[in-house]
């Protein structure tokens, strides 16, 4: 019974040993085949799918292509032709240390090259010249150093480090017998050997002469490693107008700077490329980058061109140059001026921007600064400076009321100073007294705004006592004024652009502040969206500088590759009755209001100012110690089917000293730039 139940168990055994077996068996074969499937889809992809990318990959591979060093960036044109930036071509001539050159050698060369071209030595040093002498005459060098120091070195008490030092301090009048032509080739070398050795060394780039240049392209044979190439500058016909925003582009001296290394490299590019680092040229690289002409090297050393290059494609903006020059010569103008005004101590900057509200495309933008005496430009400053923008904002505010319900059509309110526990009177420029809502824009209320502001939170005023509301206001004014631009990135396309500042408060009084546009800030190309959402009847337009792309060609502008098309980012949350009496407010303050006298009345202007109070730090201790009034002014014309849009912006305009004097800096750019357009535009 016993042998039995052994041989039972041994049988079972073998069973399951054979049953395990089997499974992973079949295991490796459903393995095996899932990876031939792989194996073959993958195959077919390369034979079949990607048949041409790989071949031509292989060929690639298989041949040495070698790529020209930069090729010339697309131009750029304004919106009526005239070209901006160009191309100009540059003559170079250059040396790439070939493998087995020695230092003799080198220094033969330098000699039959400062023979052929003429060279500025003046920044050679005095040690690259020492060092110069020093290879140029080993055993005379040589003599400079004592027996006793020699056999010092061999004991290694002096390293070579220190030879080399001491031979440095004891040449003097060896190098009296220098002529010129031995410190242009002292020169020469030195340019040969700077930085590292496999890079290309720039000899001469400006002012290379015809005969200089053919010269060397004659010799190359005997000038191992040196040769010669045209490369390219680029020039600005208008000089410094719109200069900053056109960006800069990189040198092949510098390549791709180190904080934009890792973005271009990610894309294929080398580091000694040249590429746009600011502004339009960067925001546009893609677009304005020219293709390399790629070369095969044959086996005798001689190059075969396999894919000729090509300038970069031209690109067209919305700016007319000729108003960019106007309005920044009217800047600067001003800007000056404005100092001659009593308490504008601490003014020094004003902003203006023209465009289109149907379009978003920008017809001119410009910003100067008055630094120690100088004006410089300050352009950017338009997409990076937010400031305080006072009561420019109103239309905004009063799309919140009528949206809310807490403002109605035709609604009177008494303009009485209000007072709110523990703070002081908050009132309005001055009293005046029972106005609608029309007027309230007219005349630039500030109490009609609170009483919005107090409806909208849900509180209930009375005098000198405590206010509350809810936060939620101030979310709700938020996402009102985000619809019309403000508080938002507008998209204009820069490579930067500020957001501008939001608080975290939710205070009472600090709502009634917002409502004024006294509290959180914005950019002058936010208020600019802004002023062109009202304009064009709700709608936020993307603000754009481009305006079309063309493929290169001899007869200029003559192969469009796409326009850029109108962006809608979003319509505002606002029946269009309400939307039409925030625009008669705006008429109504050109007409007899306070804006009146900013924009010419036969233009039919509708507009809004402003004016808000800013801080500043005075001393540069990072602490604000100075408070100063900031001017902000929004048109557009014509008021029944606008066509422009004006923004202009003065922080810091007017602080109160010895009188309350205000200089009228602000209304005067207004109505030298609108002029300045109607007089280059008005049909």
């Amino acid at each position: 019974m016993k042998k039995y139940k052994k041989i039972y168990n041994l049988s079972t055994k073998n069973k399951d040993i054979k049953e395990t077996v089997e499974k992973r068996y079949n295991i490796l074969i459903i393995v095996i085949i899932l990876i031939m499937i792989v194996l073959s889809v993958n195959l077919f992809i390369i034979q079949v799918v990607k048949h041409e990318f790989y071949v031509k990959k292989v060929l690639q591979l298989s041949q040495n292509l070698v790529t020209s060093t930069s090729t010339p960036r697309g131009r750029i044109y304004d919106r009526n032709g005239e070209i901006i930036v160009d191309n100009e071509a540059v003559k170079v001539i250059y040396y790439k240390k070939p493998s087995g050159v020695t230092t003799s050698d080198e220094i033969e060369i330098a000699y039959k090259v400062a023979d052929m071209i003429s060279i500025d030595y003046k920044q050679l040093s005095s040690d690259n010249l020492k060092k110069f002498w020093i290879l140029n005459n080993k055993e005379e060098s040589d003599k400079l150093i004592t027996d006793l120091e020699w056999q010092q070195l061999d004991e290694r008490k002096l390293t070579s480090l220190d030879i080399e030092k001491l031979k440095l301090e004891r040449i003097d009048e060896q190098l009296d017998d220098y002529e010129e032509i031995d410190l242009k080739a002292a020169y020469i070398y030195y340019l040969m050997n700077v930085g590292y050795s496999y890079d290309e060394k720039v000899i001469k780039k400006e002012d290379v002469s015809d005969k200089e240049y053919a010269l060397i392209a004659e010799n190359v044979n005997n000038l191992k490693g040196f040769d010669v190439r045209l490369d390219w500058n680029r020039v600005y016909p208008y000089g410094d107008t719109f200069r900053t925003i056109l960006g800069s582009v990189s040198t092949n001296e510098t390549g791709i700077p180190y904080e934009l290394k890792d973005y271009y490299l990610d894309l294929g590019y080398s580091l000694n490329d040249r590429v746009g680092i600011s502004y339009l040229e960067y925001q546009y690289e893609s677009i304005l980058k020219g293709e390399k002409t790629v070369y095969q090297i044959l086996d005798d050393g001689t190059r075969k061109i396999v894919s000729e290059g090509s300038r970069g494609k031209d690109i067209v903006l919305t700016i007319d140059i000729k108003l960019q020059q106007e309005i920044e010569k009217i800047l600067e103008e001003e800007v000056l001026n404005g100092k001659k005004y009593p308490n504008t101590k601490y003014y020094n900057r004003s902003f203006a921007i023209i465009s289109d509200p149907n379009t978003g495309e920008i017809l001119a933008m410009a910003g100067k600064q008055l630094i120690d005496g100088k004006i410089y430009d300050y352009t950017p400053g338009i997409v990076t400076t937010p400031v305080t923008a006072g009561s420019i904002v109103k239309g905004a505010s009063h799309a919140v009321g009528y949206s809310t319900g807490a403002l109605q059509i035709g609604e009177r309110r008494d303009d009485s100073c209000i007072k709110i526990a523990a703070t002081p009177l908050k009132c309005s420029w001055t009293t005046l007294g029972t106005i609608d809502d029309i007027g309230a824009l007219k005349y630039s209320s500030n109490v009609y705004q609170f009483h919005t502001a107090i409806k909208v939170g849900g509180g209930t005023y009375k005098y000198n006592e405590e206010l509350n509301i809810d936060p939620s206001a101030f979310d709700t004014y938020r996402n009102m004024f985000r619809q019309f631009g403000l508080g938002v990135k507008t998209g204009i396309d820069l490579p930067v652009e500020s957001l501008g500042y939001t608080s975290n408060s939710t205070l009472a009084g600090h709502l009634l502040d917002f409502s004024i546009g006294q509290f959180d800030t914005y950019t002058p190309i936010q208020l600019s969206q802004y002023i062109n959402t009202i304009a064009n009847g709700g709608y936020r337009i993307e603000p754009h500088l481009l305006k079309a792309v063309y493929n290169p060609t001899k007869d200029g502008l003559t192969d469009l590759l796409y326009e850029v098309e109108t962006k809608v980012l979003n319509k505002v949350e606002l029946e269009s009755k309400y939307m039409d009496r925030i625009k008669e407010g705006f008429r109504e303050g050109v007409v007899s209001g306070i804006a009146n006298g900013y924009v010419d009345s036969k233009y039919n202007p509708a507009a809004k100012t402003g004016t808000s109070e800013s801080f500043i730090d005075t001393d540069g201790d990072g602490v604000v110690d100075k408070e100063t009034m900031s001017n902000t002014f929004g048109a557009y014309a014509p008021y029944d089917n606008p066509k422009v849009s004006f923004v202009i912006v003065s922080p810091d305009i007017f602080y109160e000293e010895t009188s309350s004097s205000r200089a009228p800096i602000n209304r005067i750019i207004a109505n030298r730039v609108s002029s300045k357009y109607f007089e280059m535009y008005d049909e």
